[in-house]
């Protein structure tokens, strides 16, 4: 999937983080958030968010491989793949003893890394019900990859606890 950065991308965010806040007030959920390229955006985003302190749980930041490996669990190999992508969300769900994770690894830019072009990103939500995850090709420098990452994570973890 490719997405264009809008022109209010942040205040899209702060939208999208409140729709999160209130599906998961609703459904009394914790959430939490694993990230490596997007370097703690969505933990920001998630903590501006109204109530916070009573549904998100907190975040890691991966951004190494070894720091994946040693706190979240993932399996050592390459990072940019969806198995490590669901090892994050899963890793991060039961390190916080939350109901729900997101976790986001990719390449934010500018050359490529693994192999894979800039710009790709996998998102995963764990929850006790399973595993979402999907690839993503985003397109621009590296702070447009990161808001556009963001603002996906977030999207996928509405429409998760939405369900």
């Amino acid at each position: 999937m490719t997405a264009m950065l809008e022109p209010n991308i942040d205040t899209e965010i702060s939208r999208i983080a409140t729709v999160v806040a209130d599906a998961a007030q609703q459904r009394g959920m914790r959430l939490a958030c694993a990230e490596s390229l997007t370097s703690g955006a969505i933990a920001s985003a998630l903590g501006r968010a109204p109530e916070s302190a009573h549904w998100f749980c907190g975040g890691v930041i991966a951004y190494t491989a070894d720091v994946k490996v040693g706190v979240l669990g993932v399996v050592p190999g390459p990072v940019v793949t969806t198995t490590c992508a669901m090892q994050m969300a899963v890793g991060v769900r039961d390190l916080m003893t939350a109901d729900a994770a997101v976790a986001v690894t990719g390449v934010g830019g500018p050359g490529e890394s693994e192999g894979r072009p800039a710009g790709t990103v996998i998102i995963a939500v764990s929850t006790a019900k399973g595993i979402d995850v999907a690839t993503h090709c985003f397109e621009g420098d590296p702070g447009a990859v990161v808001a556009q990452t963001t603002l996906c994570a977030l999207v996928s973890l509405r429409d998760v606890i939405e369900r």
